[in-house]
């Protein structure tokens, strides 16, 4: 069966322009209520931001073998339950028959800040990871075969982001890799880990300037932690599925 990849660069051009929008008019909407200084935050609460990506997913997904799938993507059904905690909440969650198909999340790193900012989503995804596959071999899921485990990352294209970081560490030195590493490429370093550790099924880091509410411009900084990766393997993996069920 040949993967369907759904026109996958076109969606994303859209989803970011998209992000960028929603992210402008919840800026707006606060700024028109007074409260100017909570502008960047409204943009990052806004919730809506990745729902172009939701919307990728949600094609490859329907496209490679599972339309009768449940697919859920309101918040009140995407928890799952931990090991190290009760449960964790996801961006999306695939079911078929009874069994989990798939789990995703989907985040987003726009400056200022972003040494503090890195360091927090690099915690919570490798802490995540963790929670979720000592469920999975405890029995949490039940008896069934290993999930798609996905995360994509998009950051903002910005001095901040793409300008060398130098780091302290009086006592051992930092590895190699990361030295004068931006966070950019911190980024692409973590995905890369966090697959090779089998920690995520698949893991993306893309990055777009703010003129891509203009533009629809994205890059990705490797083939290994870029978009076709993140979609052929999802899609690999639901076709897989769909076989393995025979629907």
């Amino acid at each position: 069966m040949t993967l369907n990849l759904v026109d996958f660069e076109r969606k994303a051009r859209s989803a970011v322009e998209s992000f960028w929008k929603n992210r402008e008019a919840a800026k707006l909407k606060q700024i028109e209520s007074g409260n100017a200084d909570h502008g960047e935050r409204a943009g990052v609460t806004a919730g809506k931001n990745m729902d172009g990506f939701l919307a990728l997913m949600l094609d490859v997904i329907r496209n490679n073998g599972l339309k009768d799938a449940e697919i859920h993507q309101g918040r009140t059904m995407l928890t799952l339950p931990g090991y190290f905690r009760p449960t964790k909440l996801w961006d999306l969650l695939v079911v078929h028959n009874g069994a989990l198909v798939a789990a995703i999340e989907l985040k987003s790193h726009v400056g200022p800040s972003f040494g503090n900012n890195f360091n927090n989503r690099t915690e919570e995804a490798i802490g995540s990871a963790c929670d979720f596959w000592t469920a999975f071999r405890e029995g949490a899921f039940g008896a069934q075969p290993r999930p798609f485990v996905g995360w994509l990352m998009l950051v903002e294209d910005a001095p901040g982001s793409s300008s060398p970081v130098k780091d302290k560490s009086p006592h051992f030195p930092v590895f190699e890799e990361f030295q004068g590493a931006s966070y950019l490429k911190r980024y692409e370093l973590l995905c890369r880990r966090l697959v090779q550790e089998g920690l995520y099924t698949a893991a993306a880091v893309l990055s777009t300037p703010r003129s891509a509410l203009e533009t629809e411009a994205y890059s990705e900084l490797s083939p290994m932690t870029g978009l076709r990766q993140f979609v052929a393997a999802l899609a690999g993996h639901v076709a897989a599925e769909a076989a393995r069920i025979g629907g």
